[in-house]
């Protein structure tokens, strides 16, 4: 690792456990990285084995929302990273280079990962549990690439970047209405949104319901959490769709987004 890399780590580190719990975690925990190897720009996610990703952060300064209309909507299902990840779980760092792209790789690539203006990218791998994994995808604007020394510089710090994920995520659920610190306006513009949508077609109970669904709970999880039967929750998702005018999981998902977008500013107090 350059000697410059090296002073500025501890440091880094520092903000990073400081920023355990709130919001500026996983800004932090890419300046970390930063620390131990060169890229140009971020993307994590929680990531659930066949369920929707989760959102948690991105650094991708163009094109950034093709990340929010194709790949957390559709794309990600040809992302090879995650294909090898399912077929064999394994904590690490894996290289472009190490996964074989899957059937629809092409598609994917079209799509999504070359109009992001990304030329290579490294993918960390990290297990909160059974069922959770926190995914950090490293990305590349130009150069060569990353080559076995990039993963290799990353690989012994697997188990401290893991640690602090599972500080932070371990006993909190990856969605956007987890207990921490959201001050920030985005954060906030983001609560309003998931608060309002559907207000105006949709029951109290079927609000809740669609909340946790744009937010990547499955019927199972959004049961347990507002303490209801599956069959409940099922009826409120054909009522939902029905009301809402959408037939899909990715279509409820395109009309959350356009909500969003066009839903008024917070207001500061």
């Amino acid at each position: 690792m350059p000697t410059l890399f090296k002073d500025a780590m501890p440091h880094a580190l520092t903000q990073t456990i400081d920023a355990l719990h709130t919001v500026s975690f996983t800004s932090r925990l890419t300046a970390l990285l930063k620390t131990i190897i060169h890229f140009d720009c971020a993307v994590i996610i929680g990531y659930r084995p066949d369920k929707h990703p989760i959102y948690l952060f991105d650094s991708i300064p163009e094109r950034r929302e093709l990340l929010f209309q194709r790949y957390l909507l559709q794309d990600y299902q040809q992302d090879p990273f995650l294909v090898a990840l399912n077929q064999a779980p394994r904590q690490g760092v894996l290289r472009m280079a190490d996964v074989v792209p899957p059937a629809g790789y092409n598609e994917y690539a079209s799509n999504f990962y070359q109009r992001t203006g990304w030329q290579d990218e490294l993918c960390l791998a990290i297990r909160l549990d059974d069922a959770r994994w926190i995914v950090i995808y490293l990305g590349l604007l130009a150069g060569d690439g990353f080559s076995s020394s990039d993963a290799h510089y990353l690989e012994p710090y697997i188990e401290l970047l893991a640690a602090l994920c599972r500080k932070q995520w371990g006993n909190n659920p990856l969605h956007l209405s987890e207990p921490l610190q959201l001050d920030q306006p985005i954060s906030q513009h983001i609560r309003q949104a998931i608060g309002s949508f559907g207000q105006a077609h949709l029951t109290r109970r079927e609000q809740q319901v669609a909340a946790l669904m744009v937010q990547g709970l499955d019927s199972e999880e959004i049961a347990e959490r507002l303490q209801i039967t599956q069959g409940t929750v099922k009826n409120h998702r054909k009522r939902i769709y029905a009301q809402l005018g959408v037939a899909s999981l990715s279509e409820l998902f395109g009309l959350f987004i356009n909500h969003a977008i066009t839903a008024p500013p917070v207001t500061q107090s």
